[in-house]
């Protein structure tokens, strides 16, 4: 085995084993990316890793996206069509494309993205972990994730991302697939249940090398990994 920074460009590969513990399993697999997945390996970039949920200005609303699903989202800027991930702070462009099937295009929809919106990339986030109260159980969980929970407060519908510290708010919607509704029921998060934003913390994320960052094709879709990453991946 060697690990996917050590692998040649345009190899096909399978991906055996993933270090790093549950934080880094969590965000690889938002990418699609786990044990036993076959992937191609493209390129390995020389710019800044980008790793993590980023923050948009879209219809007006600024929204969090978590990576895999920025991956998945092509956008015109300067003649040149960029996963959104490839784009820095202050960038405006065009949604172009949106890649992954009709489900996820409802699913993106709902937070007003889709071919043709107008887009402005605002920031990366920073590593924060969310903690959450639903009823008397505390539930953790990372941007990319709590960015899909959308709760009412006060007549406005935003993502939990957004909601103050110690407020309370009513779960309006859940943006996903089945598989996402499934874990977000066995945390006790569903439609019509109250939660409260106890508090945000600084995660432990693990080190990033600055100066790149891998792309690789998985199931016909591009994906960016940074090189931090990429090494907590074994492959064969």
């Amino acid at each position: 085995m060697k690990l996917l920074t050590e692998v040649e460009p345009e190899s096909k590969v399978v991906v055996r084993r993933i270090e790093g513990g549950s934080e880094v399993e969590a965000w690889l697999k938002d990418l699609g990316v786990s044990p036993g997945v076959e992937l191609t390996l493209i390129a390995a970039e020389p710019v800044h890793a980008h790793v993590g949920p980023i923050s948009l200005k879209v219809a007006g609303k600024e929204i969090v996206i978590s990576q895999g699903w920025a991956d998945k989202v092509l956008v015109e800027k300067g003649g040149e069509a960029l996963p959104l991930l490839r784009l820095e702070k202050g960038d405006e462009g065009v949604v172009k494309a949106i890649e992954g099937g009709k489900d996820f295009k409802d699913w993106i929809s709902q937070m007003c993205l889709n071919e043709g919106s107008k887009v402005e990339f605002l920031s990366h986030l920073p590593h924060e972990t969310l903690i959450l109260k639903v009823e008397d159980k505390e539930v953790r969980m990372g941007p990319g994730k709590a960015s899909r929970v959308w709760v009412e407060d006060e007549g406005k519908i935003m993502q939990v991302n957004y909601l103050k510290e110690g407020k309370k708010a009513r779960v309006a919607k859940l943006i996903g697939g089945t598989r996402y509704s499934q874990e977000m029921e066995e945390m006790g998060i569903k439609e019509g249940i109250e939660i409260t934003l106890v508090k945000k913390e600084v995660s432990k994320a693990p080190p990033q090398r600055k100066g790149n960052y891998v792309l690789a094709e998985l199931e016909g879709q591009i994906i960016t990994i940074g090189r931090g990453m990429a090494e907590k991946i074994w492959v064969e």
